[in-house]
């Protein structure tokens, strides 16, 4: 890895889109939002904001919101699909805006101009892929209800991953939480999820995208990700778990029949080669072959000798269309209509329909050219995500952007999109999801326990890059003791509240409203390197170390003001040093805290400049001229605010 921090010329930093079935609860805010903001808003001050565009939106499409549909009208709601799906995104897009989600588009798939530029991405993108010849049509068997006679899509069948040591709780049609892909078939103990019923298999036909040509492809970036040494750890491990070989792991009572059957295996014409482990003490073998085909060949053979068996994590082919009614229509080709596209595949390029719906606004002052954001080298995509869905962001769209990389000539490697995944976000002991049993706090009820501020601060200092953090909030709990919620809170709320109100009030007291502008070589030092060293972090996306840092600063700075301001002969000097350190933490909580720190340049009296980061190490009095006025702050006003 570099010395030096390296970012782009132009930046699109996404952020994981809430499905159009709900409303947010604290785990999407906490886990996803607050973070790509956070991310977003340093780029702003760092390369400028106007070579940054922040986008999300809703997810509307897929079997999820039909599902919520049916139940909401059997539950009095008047309205099409459309209109349930809008509403829940007007409630997102509300509560984004209360959490001071700086996005400079939420979107919607379905709905509005996005809507519309991501059916036409969608066709334009699948003719490449078809023209190309990344694609194929397979045969396949998908679920179907005889009762009311419908071909059954993801959520709408539940069931338990076929994929060994597997730890999803939940797997649907075929794909668990976790992105682990499978035949229907394969799915243990299916259920339709509306009636507990058990489906059938009915064949059908779909387009799949090739994945597995990228196998090569793919475990080169593996090395460039491991060599840049910046991607999360969790992201390194399950890339490297889809891209084992083929394999299938069995263990068996009936090891003769098991015998008998790889005797079988090998001797068929349509498999060419496979490598076994046999363990008779443990009645189990594992096979692992060359190819995805060699081994769907073998599982025929082991179903025919009535052997059980489970497959273990591969590149399988990326489905990308399916039979809902509710999906963008896939072009009709070799003589297959009436298709939508899957809505997985589908979510994965919408965030390039809203960089596109943004540039369209402001096409008038510029080039619209998505491509010069999306795929140049002078330009960087961040996409923050949660750890569920690291296969199909760093593993399934490396693969069909690759394949565009490829039809436009450009390195295949190049420009392809940073994903930053956070672990879970518990509430006690449960993972944050509206799906389950113990439902968790909406995001907008924690805001009438907390403010915005004590919350993002929170939230970015659960390190949820290495590991699953519990969210226990106390006052909406009714608990009493400490509340852990209100910890990073403190930071600004007195730690930083109370020396930029020293600052000013000695400021307007003793040296009658005018700026001493002696900094020590020392404090400047220090200053210094705290900017490097936030620098580095933030290139690292380690939000939570920037946290610890920014508060043995800020503690240092008041301890040296305890000891110091009231010394006459030492005032001037620690009066400067303090502003100094008001004015580099100032811009350094800047992205974590933009009400506060706003507030903070409100009464410097300074310009915007103050968050510009080509200006960050220059001292307060180099924007301020000789007639420059502090505001004048009254008594008890604070910067950061507390609930109650």
């Amino acid at each position: 890895m570099s010395d030096k921090p390296y970012f782009p010329k132009r930046a699109v930093v996404t952020s994981g889109m809430p499905y159009g079935d709900k409303h947010l609860h604290f785990g999407h805010i906490g886990g996803c939002f607050v973070h790509a903001d956070i991310y977003a808003r340093f780029l702003r001050d760092r390369i400028g904001k106007e070579n940054v565009i922040f986008v999300s939106g809703t997810d509307c499409y897929g079997a999820g919101p039909e599902v919520k549909y049916k139940a909401a009208t059997e539950n009095g709601f008047n309205g099409t699909i459309q209109d349930f799906v809008e509403g829940n995104h007007i409630a997102q897009k509300n509560t984004l805006e209360k959490y001071n989600i700086s996005l400079d588009i939420f979107g919607a798939s379905a709905l509005y101009k996005g809507g519309e530029l991501q059916k036409a991405l969608s066709a334009q993108l699948f003719e490449q892929w078809y023209s190309n010849g990344y694609l194929r049509l397979e045969e396949v068997e998908q679920f179907y209800d005889d009762k009311n006679q419908q071909i059954l899509n993801g959520r709408q069948v539940e069931g338990r991953c076929p994929i060994a040591k597997c730890k999803s709780n939940t797997a649907y049609a075929d794909e668990c939480e976790l992105g682990h892909q499978y035949s229907p078939r394969e799915l243990i103990a299916p259920k339709i999820a509306s009636t507990g019923e058990t489906p059938s298999l009915k064949a059908v036909k779909n387009w799949y995208f090739d994945l597995e040509r990228f196998n090569s492809a793919l475990k080169d970036r593996q090395n460039l990700l491991a060599t840049e040494g910046i991607s999360r750890k969790i992201l390194m491990t399950n890339v490297a778990d889809f891209l084992k070989d083929p394999t299938i792991l069995i263990k068996t009572d009936d090891f003769a029949s098991l015998k008998q059957a790889i005797l079988e295996i090998e001797k068929a014409e349509n498999i060419e080669n496979f490598e076994t482990q046999l363990d008779e003490e443990k009645q189990s073998a594992t096979l692992t072959f060359a190819k995805l085909k060699d081994r769907e060949n073998a599982c025929e053979i082991l179903r025919k000798y009535n052997i059980r068996f489970r497959t273990g994590t591969t590149l399988v082919p990326f489905r990308l269309s399916g039979n809902v009614k509710w999906g963008i229509s896939v072009p009709e080709k070799d003589g297959v209509a009436d298709q939508t596209f899957w809505v997985w595949p589908e979510s994965l390029w919408i965030p390039i329909a809203f960089v596109q719906e943004h540039l369209a606004k402001l096409a008038e002052n510029g080039e619209n050219n998505w491509e010069k954001w999306w795929f140049d080298k002078e330009s960087r995509v961040y996409q923050f995500i949660g750890e569920d869905n690291i296969y199909f962001y760093a593993v399934a769209e490396m693969g069909i952007f690759m394949a565009l990389n490829q039809i436009a000539g450009r390195e295949i490697q190049s420009c392809l999109p940073v994903t930053i995944p956070n672990r879970h976000l518990f509430y006690g002991t449960r993972k944050a999801s509206s799906s389950g049993a113990i439902k968790p706090p909406s995001a907008d009820e924690l805001l009438e326990h907390y403010t915005v501020e004590q919350l993002r601060m929170h939230f970015a200092h659960m390190a949820l890059h290495s590991n699953s953090v519990s969210f226990n909030p106390k006052a909406v709990l009714q608990e009493e003791g400490f509340d852990a919620t209100l910890a990073e809170g403190n930071l600004l709320t007195n730690v930083y509240n109370r020396l930029v109100r020293s600052c000013f009030y000695t400021l307007q007291k003793y040296f009658d409203g005018k700026l001493p502008t002696a900094i020590t070589a020392e404090t400047r030092q220090n200053a210094n390197k705290m900017i490097d060293d936030y620098e580095m972090s933030m290139y690292k996306f380690e939000f939570a170390k920037i946290i610890d840092m920014l508060d043995a600063y800020l503690r240092d700075a008041n301890k040296i003001w305890a000891a110091n301001s009231k010394d006459e002969t030492l005032l001037n000097e620690t009066l400067a040093n303090a502003f100094h350190v008001v004015r580099v933490s100032a811009v350094l909580l800047h992205p974590f805290a933009p009400e506060g720190t706003e507030r903070v340049r409100e009464f410097l009296a300074v310009d915007e400049r103050l968050w510009d980061w080509q200006f960050i190490r220059e001292d307060l009095s180099f924007f301020m001229d000789d007639n420059h006025k502090f505001k004048f702050l009254e008594p008890k006003v604070d910067f950061f605010h507390k609930r109650w």
